[in-house]
């Protein structure tokens, strides 16, 4: 009971902490391209939209956005004061990112897999295991768009780390930034992990790519037969595997679904 209430203070000092990033002034970029947020009532809001997480830290844009709309920003003022908006108040949102467009959508996902996928024990994995378990909405990168849509989700890291679980928090840190989740939404359905086996599944309708999945010309469903003994050794030892099976279906089997069966 102690440690679970432990649990829960860090988890809330954390939150306080996002809520008070509020109303910070930033310096505007030469060049600066505009995206947009898309609030709870719908309503698209153009502006400037700076994504909260980077390369080291890629799951903070699951749970915050900095945003300051365009008819908020003052031409004559060197710093502009952005707002930091997390998944209570926005339902998406569209960030420019090196000439890229990263779209994000607040979708109801728990990652119950990364919770107990944990090298480390005692505190550390504990809070590791609460950080996901309470994360029941999130804003997830959309990869694919159309029937099938599918979503690029990191695990959320343990915030606590001592001693000898330093070294492991900060291995199982980069594990997590190199091997995200995909999960899928069919026709606006419940999201859910995308595998192999699922995507041979949310296909079946389109008989063009379930032709294409039964001759064998997709080569991300042929590697779908991994020796698994047992749950546990198989997230533990397989995950980075797995995972980039699954990136390989979306690039090639998801994206060729919604282009042929629209």
């Amino acid at each position: 009971m102690k440690k679970i209430l432990l649990i829960g203070l860090l988890s809330l000092a954390s939150f306080h902490a996002y809520a008070q990033e509020d109303n910070t002034e930033y310096e505007m970029r030469t060049g600066e391209k505009p995206g947009y947020i898309i609030d709870k009532s719908g309503k698209k809001i153009e502006g400037i939209v700076r994504l909260a997480g980077n390369d080291m830290s890629p799951w903070t844009n699951q749970k915050k956005v900095k945003f300051i709309a365009s008819s908020d920003i003052d031409g004559s003022k060197k710093k502009q004061k952005f707002k930091t908006y997390d998944v209570d108040d926005l339902k998406g949102y569209m960030a420019v990112d090196n000439d890229s467009e990263r779209v994000f959508e607040n979708i109801k996902y728990t990652n119950v897999k990364e919770a107990y996928n944990t090298q480390n024990g005692g505190l550390s994995g504990n809070i590791k295991a609460f950080n996901n378990l309470t994360k029941s909405n999130q804003f997830a990168e959309l990869v694919a768009d159309g029937k099938i849509k599918v979503y690029k989700v990191y695990g959320f890291p343990t915030t606590f780390s001592a001693g000898s679980q330093i070294a492991v928090a900060d291995a199982e840190n980069k594990r997590m930034r190199e091997n995200p989740a995909y999960v899928y939404s069919k026709k606006g359905g419940k999201p859910e992990e995308l595998t192999a086996v699922k995507a041979k599944m949310i296909i079946a309708d389109c008989p063009v790519v379930r032709t294409k999945a039964s001759k064998g010309e997709y080569a991300s469903l042929k590697n779908d037969t991994k020796q698994r003994s047992g749950l546990g050794k198989f997230i533990r030892n397989e995950v980075g595997n797995a995972m980039a099976d699954n990136k390989a279906i979306v690039d090639e089997v998801i994206m060729d679904y919604n282009e042929n069966c629209k």
